[in-house]
């Protein structure tokens, strides 16, 4: 079994120490921002109820929730059937690691992220720090070591996120009521701790404080998942930033670092907010962007459904024309688009989410010269309609026009991607424009050629008005973005 012993051991003989100063010099993977999409998959117990989402197992245990209402009306009191009681029924009888990523290599994702613990503490892999796992109840297999070899099998980055911060109070509400969280918890238990939860999730003070057992045992897992997979890069949740998580997240990522220093690799942290230094790892902005382009490369994770990460009833999708403009502005500004699918709880992906990423894939291969390996232009872009910046912005999916551009370079030529086509078959780009006295848009060269991506070379006129572009007209993904290569003399 991992030990504190071990852990402290690794951080003293390495290179990177537990303090901002000496991690902020880790460097990011080189891939990373030449990759710029990876799938996520939100896959546990909380895919078995098909009611809520993800935070069923929080839900449930609140009086006269929704979930609560749909629990007791389908299996009872949560007294008698509780959430650990799902493990039993959580057989993945459909779940074949190779087919996942099969489907996932079709959407042109570069990595691969799974959900490795989520706040509900059931944990999708063999542990030696707790016996609810994957491994010894449910399926019986290792279901994260299974992903692994698959990814890797096909070429794929392979990353994990951990979300147990947030485990200390997620299943707190059970003691509101008479359940089957009781008062006798203790660490290995399920359940354990259940405290009682903040009202403010964002406090970073708030109390019950975290003890110092709790934190042992999430950094242990943490560097458990280190040991046994040595993902690329490493997710967390929000709840990271609470003050008292602080030295054992420096702790973890110089573990981490140095664990990755002697096998000679680069790895990455993924946080949201303030949760880490400033360029000590990649911060992520859920279900969000930013409005400019960042110094830094940056990710976005947001799902294909506005209502639930996990699979369940009535699930909102967006269209793939949205999905691929998120991703082509995140390009754009530096970023990386994560998205999300979640399969059902026998392990089958849903078919939905299957022609998502089959539609995505296919748009990639034809318009992916200006996305995989790309940097951004002088400017992202350009048209009326503008992104918020922050998290948990798209619960709308934004009115793209066809005025509105997004620019990339590689290869020395630059890349603009409409939007929204609209099929139309002219498109003036404002940025683009006659360079002259009184005139002086961001691009001042010799444009020797443009070329519509898919189709072939079209023709353009450099005015006072833009450039502008008459494209083929064909456009075989029906409303989603295309893409013009500006080659320059």
């Amino acid at each position: 079994m991992l030990t504190m012993q071990h852990v402290e051991s690794v951080i003293a003989d390495g290179p990177y120490e537990p303090t901002w100063r000496s991690l902020s010099q880790a460097k990011i993977p080189d891939w990373f921002s030449s990759a710029k999409f990876g799938i996520f998959t939100h896959w546990g117990l909380y895919s078995l109820p098909v009611f809520g989402n993800e935070w069923y197992s929080r839900n449930m245990y609140i009086q006269d929730s929704p979930e609560c209402r749909y629990h007791k009306r389908i299996y009872g009191s949560p007294k008698d059937f509780g959430y650990k009681d799902f493990i039993p029924k959580f057989a993945a009888v459909e779940f074949d690691p190779d087919e996942w990523m099969e489907i996932i290599a079709s959407s042109g994702a570069k990595y691969y992220f799974p959900v490795a613990e989520h706040h509900d503490g059931f944990q999708m892999y063999a542990s030696s720090l707790s016996h609810y796992n994957s491994f010894e109840m449910g399926p019986y297999r290792d279901i994260i070591a299974e992903l692994r070899k698959a990814a890797l099998d096909r070429g794929i980055h392979f990353a994990l996120s951990n979300h147990r911060a947030e485990h200390w109070w997620f299943m707190g509400r059970g003691h509101d009521f008479e359940s089957d969280i009781n008062e006798d918890l203790s660490r290995g238990d399920f359940y354990w701790p259940a405290k009682p939860e903040p009202s403010d999730h964002f406090d970073w003070h708030s109390t019950p404080y975290p003890n110092r057992e709790f934190l042992t045992d999430w950094l242990l897992r943490n560097c458990e998942l280190v040991d046994r997979f040595m993902p690329e890069l490493v997710y967390f949740d929000w709840w990271i930033q609470h003050e008292a998580f602080k030295p054992y997240l420096k702790d973890f990522s110089a573990y981490y670092h140095n664990r990755a220093a002697a096998l000679e690799k680069d790895v990455a942290i993924c946080f949201k907010g303030d949760g880490m230094a400033w360029n000590s790892g990649i911060v992520d902005v859920e279900r969000g962007g930013l409005e400019t382009t960042s110094a830094s490369v940056w990710q976005t994770d947001t799902a294909v459904a506005r209502n639930s990460w996990c699979f369940t009833k009535n699930l909102d999708y967006k269209s793939t024309a949205e999905i691929i403009a998120t991703l082509i502005d995140t390009v754009s500004k530096n970023g990386n688009l994560l998205l999300n699918i979640g399969p059902a709880g026998d392990g089958k992906i849903p078919e939905q989410d299957q022609k998502i990423l089959k539609k995505v894939g296919r748009w990639l291969r034809a318009n992916g010269d200006g996305i995989y390996g790309s940097k951004p232009w002088k400017k992202f872009g350009e048209g009326p309609t503008h992104t918020p910046a922050g998290s948990f912005a798209d619960s709308t999916a934004p009115q793209w026009t066809s005025q509105d551009f997004r620019f990339t370079t590689n290869g020395g030529s630059i890349y603009v991607y409409c939007l929204n086509p609209s099929k139309q078959d002219r498109f003036v780009v404002r940025s683009f424009a006659r360079y002259h006295q009184g005139n002086m848009p961001a691009f001042h060269g010799l444009i020797e050629s443009v070329e519509q991506l898919g189709a072939g070379v079209v023709r353009y006129l450099q005015g006072d008005e833009g450039l502008v572009i008459w494209s083929q007209n064909k456009n075989e993904f029906d409303e989603t973005p295309i893409c013009f290569r500006i080659n320059v003399n």
